[in-house]
């Protein structure tokens, strides 16, 4: 399989010195290209005011450039949509998952805890971060977080289909249904963590945060205990070595991995 690294969206909320990013993969692989993650989408650069909600469009000050958009930069690749066959989802927030329209034909896989979490909101926060028309026309195959032990995590599994190298890795905290994606490239296994944390230092040695980031994940985040106790679990990873560990909004990871 052949990983390639791809930011789907800029962002500069205030307080955070070089903005965030957010960090895609798009994999090739025998079955067709795998999206994990979209960002922002064609309809939210187009109509930001009709999909990003107010509050999100003043904190995250996303740029909105259309090049950004995992659609344009699979075309410029040489694929199509319909090339997509599978987006793996971290979870359903909108600057993940903004871009499932762009790609009607791809099955989109998520926990199942994720999805509950969209058509059945809980609270007001659940309410407000899973707008409803991103997921209009789209295909969702869910998942239990249910399966075998992989480098110390539990109820880890495989997507039918995909083989035995693209596994999802649930990370819950962040949201009810928040999952991290493993993939084995060619130099070895990569965690794809989404927004388990934020900022590189928080999974280092010894750790750092930047104030606005830890501010944000701590707004956020639905369960905290589980959330914190992952953010440990991934500080021993890293340690160890074996797995490359990065999360969808650190801007210095993905310039190393890209």
């Amino acid at each position: 399989m052949k990983v390639h690294h791809l930011n789907c969206a800029t962002m500069r909320p205030p307080l955070v010195a070089g903005g965030i990013v957010a960090h895609c993969l798009l994999i090739e692989t025998d079955q067709g290209l795998v999206l994990v993650d979209t960002g922002f989408g064609t309809n939210e650069v187009t109509n930001p005011k009709g999909t990003i909600d107010g509050l999100s469009r003043a904190l995250l000050k996303p740029l909105l450039d259309i090049n950004e958009t995992a659609i344009s930069q699979v075309e410029r690749r040489g694929h199509t949509a319909e090339d997509v066959r599978h987006i793996l989802l971290t979870h359903l927030d909108l600057d993940h998952a903004g871009g499932l329209r762009d790609f009607p034909n791809a099955t989109v896989h998520v926990l199942d805890t994720e999805l509950e979490s969209a058509t059945n909101p809980r609270n007001v926060k659940e309410r407000a971060r899973y707008p409803k028309a991103q997921r209009d026309g789209v295909t969702f195959q869910t998942h239990e977080a249910a399966g075998e032990d992989w480098f110390g995590f539990e109820a880890v599994s495989n997507i039918a289909g995909l083989g035995e190298d693209i596994l999802l890795v649930p990370l819950i905290g962040h949201t009810r249904g928040h999952t991290g994606i493993a993939v084995k490239g060619d130099d070895g296994w990569l965690l794809h963590a989404g927004d388990a944390y934020f900022y590189r230092g928080e999974i280092e040695t010894p750790p750092s945060n930047i104030f606005a980031l830890k501010l944000t994940a701590k707004q956020t985040e639905t369960i905290r205990e589980q959330r914190l106790s992952n953010v440990e679990r991934l500080k021993e990873l890293k340690a160890r070595g074996e797995v490359e560990v990065f999360c969808a909004h650190d801007p210095v990871e993905l310039a190393r991995l890209a």
